[in-house]
């Protein structure tokens, strides 16, 4: 179990999360706000499952509100079609996160709550995001895209080698196909030539 919990956890001490809101690595290790044995019910969720699911929650709630400018930001269909897709599979993943941690008995509230970390953008950059357009605005949603995906990808492993319940596990290989999925929609794009783009 311990080494379990020290596979993710190292995984998410890369995505250098920390108890402020600069981007600094932190020194203490995100803990997992959940009670380490789960009720009878609720099936063996692990502290590597429960903060898994805590990361994975915090994360996407950061990036929904980007993947929310992109209509009124840009009007390549391209860029729409791929935001709306990611928005499509983020918003299940949510979901499915906080189906699992009200299963597993884990608080509601969010322990990274003002956390920023590579994978999370910041409310400057969303600020800078808001104020751009076109062009601009589509390097630099590709820029946090790419950023959210492979964070979301390398603590998905993480999750997948190292946790045991099998619901949250079967999630993070979901992530992990829908994440390098997008990744590579994602290439594509920034290789394609962006002519509809105002």
């Amino acid at each position: 179990m311990r080494v379990h919990v020290a596979l993710l956890m190292t995984a998410m001490l890369v995505a250098g999360c920390a108890g402020g809101p600069s981007r600094t690595k932190g020194d203490a290790v995100p803990q997992p706000s959940a009670p380490i044995t789960a009720s009878p019910t609720a099936g063996a969720f692990s502290p590597t499952d429960i903060a898994w699911l805590q990361l994975t929650a915090a994360m996407t709630q950061r990036l929904l509100p980007v993947l929310d400018l992109v209509p009124t930001h840009t009007t390549d269909p391209t860029w729409r079609r791929l935001a709306a897709q990611v928005q499509a599979s983020t918003r299940a993943d949510l979901n499915r996160s906080r189906d699992l941690l009200t299963r597993a008995g884990a608080p509601t509230t969010n322990p990274h709550e003002g956390h920023d970390m590579p994978g999370m953008i910041t409310a400057d950059e969303l600020a800078v995001l808001r104020s751009a357009s076109g062009k601009t605005f589509q390097r630099l949603l590709a820029a946090h895209l790419r950023a959210h995906l492979a964070q979301a990808v390398t603590i998905a492993a993480a999750e997948q080698r190292a946790g045991v319940h099998p619901d949250t596990t079967a999630l993070a290989t979901a992530v992990i196909r829908s994440g390098d999925g997008d990744l590579a929609r994602l290439d594509e794009l920034d290789r394609a030539p962006t002519p509809h783009a105002t």
